[in-house]
């Protein structure tokens, strides 16, 4: 395998291009995703900005291991978030990211996940643009990706999910759950439900109500791609027991769809690594005899 090096030329280029396109400006903001945890799943453009940041303001979940990798000269804000529980509203955070950044500071709004995926990443563009402050974004891997590749489960495979979709699971402010159920009862179709830990009994008696199997195989997973990794298999019908049984908490995803036993039906020992010897012992012996 081809390693990087600065000793061959081309190596040499693409490194050099790189330094020179993720420049952390003073009076700049950078909104970063760190991606579920693992500090291995960083982009390269994300690093590059936590390497340069003056300040940071960081979420709950970002992993303590990623939270290593910044300077130890830089000052770090905790504005974490839990369900129906904000540590710092998200006006003030808005606020912060200003105020820091026309005191000619370098600033990292570091994420868990995704910044455009349920993490309230444009409002916060948005707000230090008309503030006229610039900033620059950053994706990460989101939860629902990351912890079911970690967890051995395809979103997708072909002849058994066409389609997956990514939906938040908490309640809306007027108390209700409104989402589109009929679009989600398609058997062919992954979802993958964010915060929806606490209204999971409301969640699986509407997809049963709108069609969806209630043997249908679903998935719970708990700080997935981090060492402490959980995973939980059942069905739709008894998602909810599993919670109670395992006294299983946030942060936790939601996965539903046939896709779920494809790889493996039981907890990878090594998160992210599929052990052929399992899969080996899983296949039907018709299959072995081949």
């Amino acid at each position: 395998m081809t390693q990087l090096s600065k000793e061959n030329p081309l190596n040499k280029n693409v490194l050099n291009n790189i330094n020179r396109k993720s420049v952390l400006q003073p009076g700049e903001v950078a909104l970063v995703g760190s991606g579920p945890g693992d500090a291995e799943l960083l982009t390269i453009r994300a690093l590059r900005f936590i390497e340069q940041a003056d300040v940071a303001i960081y979420d709950r979940l970002v992993s303590d291991e990623i939270m290593a990798l910044l300077p130890e000269s830089c000052e770090r804000f905790y504005v974490g978030k839990e369900q129906a529980k904000h540590c710092v509203p998200q006006g003030k955070i808005n606020e912060l990211l200003v105020q820091y950044a026309q005191q000619g500071r370098k600033v990292l709004r570091l994420k868990g996940g995704d910044p455009f995926i349920f993490g309230r990443g444009g409002e916060e563009a948005e707000f230090l643009l008309e503030h006229g402050i610039s900033c620059h974004v950053c994706p990460g891997i989101t939860a629902a990706s990351g912890c079911t590749t970690y967890a051995g489960i395809p979103l997708t495979h072909r002849g058994v999910a066409q389609g997956c979709t990514f939906i938040t699971g908490h309640m809306q402010n007027d108390g209700q759950l409104n989402l589109p159920w009929q679009s989600l009862s398609c058997s062919s179709q992954t979802v993958v439900f964010y915060m929806g830990i606490n209204t999971l009994p409301s969640i699986t008696e509407q997809l049963i109500n709108h069609g969806r199997d209630a043997n249908t195989p679903a998935a719970l997973i708990r700080k997935g791609t981090q060492p402490d990794q959980q995973i939980f298999r059942g069905n739709i019908s008894t998602l909810a027991d599993l919670v109670k049984q395992h006294n299983i908490t946030p942060p936790t995803l939601i996965v539903i769809g046939d896709v779920v036993n494809q790889l493996t039906d039981t907890a990878l020992a090594k998160p992210g690594f599929l052990d052929a010897k399992d899969y080996q012992m899983k296949m039907p012996l018709a299959v072995k005899a081949g």
